[in-house]
């Protein structure tokens, strides 16, 4: 075991002297908050520049166009030829043209721009022309636009979950749906290059023949163990500190960035409104939000990522190294790639077709137990509250998977961590790993 530690701690401080571990730890984590430091720095200079000036040409005189807070409209009474001229020696948006149509069959409408104006804006433009000719089919029919406005109007349905003691708590499928997704991407992100490492560091140590020194003093499966464990501290080490930069550098940025944000001014108003007002205030739904994420079990939900992190590459990782062992270049090892993580990909995969859709449907539950495909699958499903019984299971199982493939994935690396200018197929891996020594 003192051998096993020694590998370990080599494996440790080998990567985590290194520049590069030094640099990603440091300023992998900064780029998110760079990230949105960026969209609010352009969020408050677009909010500055003020709304976007657009030029119309009324020629069925029908509508009535108000300012908003994206556009700002200036009529011009010309023709559309006049009007071009006018637009192109402006520094207007746009010129909005209207022909004269038919209410039962509208059309003709065009949008003059130098550049396109993106899909949000046409967005915004379309529905404001809808809207009025709405009104003004409403009012040729001798539809009251209230009554048609009440019987449209929508409903809010909150989300309650009740427990096997009949507690109630509030919830929130976009949060939930958020976490899973956001955790199950991480997963199989750090799983995967995580595990190629383990690979790359096998390979690089068979080809130099330094591992063969390394034999000599301990057994192959001692030498396999201690990566795989030394790789995934380096790992976890990286991860807690990305959390901790990322929360810290975040929380700060958009603290300081929101302050000077409109929405701010209209948080303090809120605070000198009725009971009533606030209902229908959309800022409440922010509360109900940072409500459901208080609501949720964030000890669970982290314990069981770092778990799943852990057990997914320690599972794979073991299967690398194997790997890694058994092949002489990268090129030869690209072979064996897929088999090996395809697994892995299908609880990917699985993670947007079935689990956020479904988190509680049949396929969901067995991508979630299954040891390849659980470690994506149930950090997708923890947050939607899992059964104690399948969680159980589901960490049982994996931890009898990494078991199981750390002991077969030994015996293919006591043999090809030898074995040089062997041509390998998986034949030849299925003997070595039943051969009897």
């Amino acid at each position: 075991m003192n051998k096993v530690w020694l590998i370990i701690k080599k494996e440790f401080l080998t990567r985590v002297q290194k520049k590069s571990f030094l640099i990603a730890t440091i300023v992998v984590p900064l780029i998110v908050p760079a990230i949105i430091s960026g969209m609010f720095y352009l969020m408050l200079k677009e909010s500055d520049a003020g709304p976007a000036q657009v030029m119309v040409v009324d020629e069925s005189s029908r509508f009535e166009f108000k300012s908003t807070s994206q556009f700002s409209f200036v009529p011009l009474d010309v023709t559309l030829e006049e009007a071009k001229k006018i637009y192109t020696a402006s520094e207007s948006m746009a010129l909005l043209y209207i022909p004269p149509f038919e209410i039962d069959k509208p059309g003709g409408f065009t949008l003059f721009s130098r550049e396109n104006p993106g899909m949000e804006k046409m967005k915004a433009m379309r529905d404001l022309l809808e809207a009025q000719i709405r009104e003004m089919k409403m009012n040729a029919f001798g539809v009251d636009p209230q009554v048609l406005s009440a019987i449209r109007e929508g409903i809010k349905l909150d989300q309650i979950t009740i427990n096997e003691t009949g507690k109630e708590k509030e919830t929130n499928g976009g949060v939930l749906y958020a976490i899973g997704m956001l955790s199950g991407i991480l997963i199989y992100i750090l799983v995967l290059l995580y595990g190629i490492q383990i690979m790359m560091g096998v390979i690089e140590e068979k080809s130099s023949k330094v591992v063969e020194i390394v034999i000599s003093s301990v057994k192959p499966f001692q030498l396999m163990l201690g990566k795989i464990i030394g790789i995934a501290a380096v790992g976890l080490l990286q991860f807690i500190i990305w959390i901790v930069i990322v929360t810290v550098v975040t929380s700060f940025v958009t603290g300081a960035y929101t302050q000077k944000l409109p929405q701010q001014q209209a948080m303090e108003q809120l605070q000198n409104t009725s009971a009533a007002e606030q209902v229908e205030n959309p800022f409440s739904d922010v509360e109900k939000i940072i409500a459901s994420v208080n609501e949720l079990p964030l000890f669970k939900i982290v314990f069981a990522f770092l778990f799943y992190f852990l057990g997914g590459y320690l599972l794979y990782g073991a299967m690398f190294a194997a790997l890694g062992a058994s092949v002489d270049t990268v090129q030869e090892a690209q072979q064996f790639q897929m088999p090996v993580t395809l697994p892995l990909l299908i609880g990917y995969l699985g993670l947007f077709t079935f689990i956020l859709r479904d988190p509680h449907a049949p396929v969901s539950v067995w991508l979630s137990i299954i040891p390849l495909t659980s470690p994506v699958a149930m950090v997708g499903r923890i947050a939607y509250g899992v059964p104690a019984w399948q969680l159980i299971l589901s960490m049982v199982l994996l931890a009898g998977g990494f078991l199981f493939t750390t002991w077969l994935a030994g015996r293919i690396f006591r043999i090809g961590i030898l074995m040089t200018g062997t041509k390998v197929n998986w034949k030849v891996l299925w003997k070595w790993a039943t051969m009897k020594i």
